[in-house]
């Protein structure tokens, strides 16, 4: 199966073997934390340009076992140059945040739009999912989607409880692992986090209405065909099922492309301003 009309093929971007990038303080750079209407607390940090001067707002979803201090490798020429705000928090039971014992892939996403709320982001913003911050991102594509400005889903972790996805793709079923999480004892965050990602949703994906019908906003998967994690086919056929979404493939890119040169870079410019990712940039990157 090639890649959908929509999809492009990212080749020249090469990957980063270490973190050694050179980081530049950007303006905004604070960490705290709120208080939630049900009383939990969630920790954030800002980077980027100052919220108030920003023409680009932009909520970074962390994946497993990460946080709010996860890498996100942006140009800071194009921070200044486009105006970017970026806000990233620690997930319910991660960092500095308090666990949530009724969580669900829906409460994920309301903790997004009430921190939003909160900071005065506005009426919308962009929302990127790394891995399985996935879930937490199909759920505001779900429940909030008036809210969203645009969506970018990297490597994105798919649950093989979708009603609508074949057998054949799902041979290796997640809820394998998840057995093995259940008899391990894993620590409880982690244990709920995949509990929640490859558990029972109350939706399917697949039946998700275009958020953005008069095409001025989009929403984007970016995948490694080399993943091992989660294999480029199933992202193809969710891309196929959902035309909508614009499907960018790098052909030598694993589960960790988040942090190959110039990929940041190239999803934020096809993110915000719709440019293609085929380019190959040099640029001095910004650790967030």
């Amino acid at each position: 199966m090639g890649p959908t009309r929509s999809s492009s093929t990212v080749s020249d971007l090469a990957p980063v073997v270490d973190c050694t990038t050179t980081t530049i303080t950007t303006t905004t750079n604070t960490n705290t934390r709120i208080k939630l209407s049900d009383g939990r607390h969630v920790a954030y940090r800002e980077r980027g340009v100052d919220k108030d001067k920003a023409n680009y707002k932009v909520v970074i979803v962390h994946g497993f076992g990460s946080s709010k201090e996860m890498s996100f490798l942006a140009p800071q020429e194009l921070i200044e140059e486009l105006g970017i705000y970026f806000l990233l928090f620690d997930r319910a039971g991660y960092g500095e945040s308090d666990p949530n014992p009724k969580g669900s892939v829906k409460s994920e996403a309301m903790d997004i739009q009430e921190l939003a709320d909160h900071l005065e982001l506005g009426d919308q913003f962009y929302v990127i999912g790394v891995s399985m911050g996935a879930y937490p991102t199909w759920g505001c594509l779900k429940h909030i989607p008036h809210r969203l400005a645009g969506v970018a889903l990297i490597v994105p972790t798919v649950n093989y409880r979708w009603p609508s996805l074949p057998k054949s793709l799902i041979r290796d079923d997640w809820r394998r692992n998840l057995e093995k999480l259940r008899q391990r004892g894993v620590f409880d965050t982690l244990r709920q986090d995949f509990m929640l990602a490859f558990g029972e949703w109350d939706f399917d994906p697949m039946d998700i209405v275009n958020p953005f019908p008069q095409n001025k906003n989009s929403v984007h998967i970016w995948q490694g065909y080399e993943d091992r994690v989660v294999p480029f086919q199933l992202q193809r056929y969710v891309s196929k099922k959902l035309p909508w979404i614009r499907y960018h493939e790098v052909p030598d890119g694993g589960h960790l492309i988040v942090h190959y040169n110039g990929i940041c870079e190239a999803i934020l410019k096809a993110l915000l301003i719709g440019e293609a990712p085929l380019f190959r940039s040099n640029a001095v990157a910004v650790q967030l």
